[in-house]
């Protein structure tokens, strides 16, 4: 089982940055675009850290794991970063799936635009943390994420913004590493549909407001 993130903070120079920390208390299957802990297996942890929108390191991964190791976290875990308060974490629950977004849309890009975004161009981010408490095959696990990104697309477009996502969005799936397996995840599948209907609400929910990056906060 996957617990409830804990929202807590880490010391950057003279300031207190905030984090989410997810914990399981056994390891999880998972599938994630992250950049630390991303590809399938299984993991124990998912932390969620907000950067500043100037957040230039060309080592991510390498950054989150020193995270982790101060947050005292044990064995493979998940990383993520966005430049976003994640205090405005939004969470979402559909037939027993746990849907958990923080939801930064203030440079919305098509998928196939027809040349990538500009150097310096500000970005948001869109992470999305998902538990199924099922076990997923490898197929319905890589399903999933594509299940969650149409309906993080589908949001998008409701919210009424010109695009589908964001160039950094990441989706963390995770679900138990033991009992029957589930073949399919897609978005008419037995958890591929609650899995879509909770992150479309996470995300819908999450863009609707104005959410502004963590470093204007403090500029402000």
């Amino acid at each position: 089982m996957l617990s409830d993130p804990l929202l807590t903070t880490r010391s950057e120079g003279v300031r207190d940055v905030p984090l989410l920390v997810w914990r399981a208390d056994r390891p999880l299957r998972a599938v994630s675009s992250a950049p630390l802990g991303g590809g399938i297996g299984e993991r124990r942890w998912v932390v969620n850290a907000t950067v500043p929108m100037s957040y230039d390191r060309d080592d991510p991964a390498d950054h989150l794991a020193g995270l982790a190791d101060q947050l005292g976290l044990d064995g493979p875990g998940v990383g993520l970063l966005t430049g976003v308060d994640v205090a405005e974490v939004v969470a979402r629950t559909d037939t027993g799936v746990r849907a958990w977004a923080t939801v930064g849309l203030g440079t919305p890009v098509w998928a196939a635009a027809p040349a990538p975004a500009a150097p310096g161009q500000r970005v948001g981010t869109v992470n999305i943390v998902l538990y199924v408490p099922a076990r997923l095959g490898d197929a319905a696990l890589v399903n999933a994420v594509a299940t969650a990104t149409e309906a993080k697309a589908q949001a998008i477009g409701e919210l009424g913004m010109p695009g589908t996502g964001t160039p950094t969005d990441a989706v963390t799936v995770l679900c138990p590493a033991d009992g029957p397996i589930a073949e399919y995840g897609g978005p008419r599948s037995v958890w591929g549909a609650p899995l879509a209907r909770a992150v479309h609400a996470a995300v819908l929910a999450g863009g609707a407001g104005t959410v502004v990056p963590w470093s204007d906060r403090l500029a402000g």
